[in-house]
C-alpha cells in the first residue's frame, strides 16, 4: 500500500510510534493507569497534531524535580531553572542541552513506560 492510502484508512506509517501506542495501551489495561490510555490517544492523532512544547513553557508549569510527559516534540525556545525529567517522542538539540545542563534528563516515553508502569507522579504537558 502506498503511503498515502495508510494514511487515508488511518493506520501510522512510522513503525515506532505504533509499537508504542500498542504498548501504552497494553500498559493501561495490564495496570489499570488511565494516564497511558490518554498518551495513547494522543499519539493516534496525526503527527502534525502532535504537541511541541518549549522549555519555558515546562519551566512554568513543572516543579523541581518532576517527571514531565510531552506526546510530542520539545523545544528549545526559552529558559528552563529547574532540574527536571522530560520523556518525549522527540527533543530539539538546544532542548536536551539545556536540560542536561541543569542535571534533567531527557528520556523517550518508551522509557519512562518501562520505568514507571504505574505512570505515578508524571505530569502530561502539551
Amino acid at each position: 500500500m502506498s503511503k498515502k492510502t495508510l494514511m487515508k484508512i488511518g493506520r501510522k506509517t512510522n513503525p515506532r510510534i505504533a509499537d508504542l501506542v500498542a504498548d501504552l495501551k497494553d500498559g493501561s489495561r495490564d495496570n489499570d493507569v488511565l494516564i497511558w490510555r490518554d498518551v495513547a490517544k494522543k499519539l493516534e492523532r496525526p503527527a502534525q497534531n502532535y504537541a511541541q512544547v518549549n522549555l519555558s513553557k515546562i519551566s512554568r508549569y513543572a516543579k523541581e524535580n518532576e517527571t514531565v510527559l510531552i506526546p510530542g516534540k520539545v523545544l528549545g525556545a526559552g529558559a528552563i531553572n529547574k532540574a527536571v525529567t522530560v520523556a518525549a517522542l522527540n527533543f530539539s538539540i538546544t532542548a536536551k542541552q539545556k536540560i542536561t545542563d541543569l542535571g534533567g534528563k531527557c528520556v523517550t516515553i518508551e522509557q519512562i513506560l518501562e520505568e514507571n508502569p504505574k505512570g505515578s507522579g508524571i505530569r502530561i504537558l502539551q
